[in-house]
């Protein structure tokens, strides 16, 4: 006959009590009311700035405005901070970071008469690379990223530099596309602290707008 297997009593004879796992608690709504707020405060309208006493036309107004009413600009600094935040670690401050400084490099260029072929084709170039790696959510090595980054941005500031108006004070104007440039790789890092699926879809809306703008500027040059 099959020996009856025997229960073994828990804590004096009783039995043990099923464990029972709590339901995993939603974030509370406060805290996802914090990171939209963190997300608005990189998309304060322009306009608000001249409530501040910044004069548009010159200077710091002018430069920081500028990467917002260009879609080549708005685009890969955008990208940038997606970039950074999907490489995570070091890469989400050092990858901005490389992409500034690069930034003033190639607005120096500009500024001592430099001349520095194609930049508006290395523009669109880096609006297409940019849209590509976004997309696919390409993991290079730190040093690769940071690399890559800063050819972006020697364009790019070196373009920026050349667009400067007349009037405008070079370093103000300086330190007003550096601003706002800060700002686009900060809604970037940002939206990836929204959620996934928000991180999701805006990969996917960066990648086309890069697509399509890069092409169009292409076929147009």
């Amino acid at each position: 006959m099959p020996v009856e297997e025997r229960r073994k009593p828990i804590h004096g004879g009783l039995a043990a009590a099923p464990c029972r796992r709590h339901p995993r608690q939603a974030r509370p709504a406060p805290f996802f009311i914090l990171k939209l707020g963190i997300a608005a405060i990189f998309l304060l309208p322009i306009p608000a700035f001249a409530h501040l006493g910044i004069d548009a036309d010159h200077g710091f107004g002018e430069g920081f405005i500028h990467p917002f009413l260009g879609p080549d600009h708005l685009l890969v600094m955008i990208a940038v901070g997606l970039w950074a935040f999907g490489l995570g670690g070091r890469a989400r401050w050092l990858l901005p970071l490389i992409f500034l400084s690069a930034m003033v490099a190639g607005a120096g260029l500009a500024f001592a008469g430099i001349s520095v072929a194609y930049p508006e084709l290395w523009v669109v170039l880096s609006v297409l690379v940019s849209g590509v790696i976004v997309l696919r959510d390409w993991r290079f090595s730190l040093t690769q990223a940071c690399f890559v980054a800063a050819l972006f941005a020697l364009s790019h500031g070196y373009v920026h530099a050349l667009e400067i108006g007349p009037d405008a004070d070079r370093t103000r104007y300086a330190l007003g596309f550096l601003l706002s440039t800060a700002s686009l790789h900060g809604i970037g890092l940002a939206t990836g602290l929204l959620s996934p699926v928000i991180l999701k879809w805006t990969r996917a809306a960066v990648a086309v707008s890069c697509a399509a703008v890069g092409l169009t500027l292409l076929l147009g040059a």
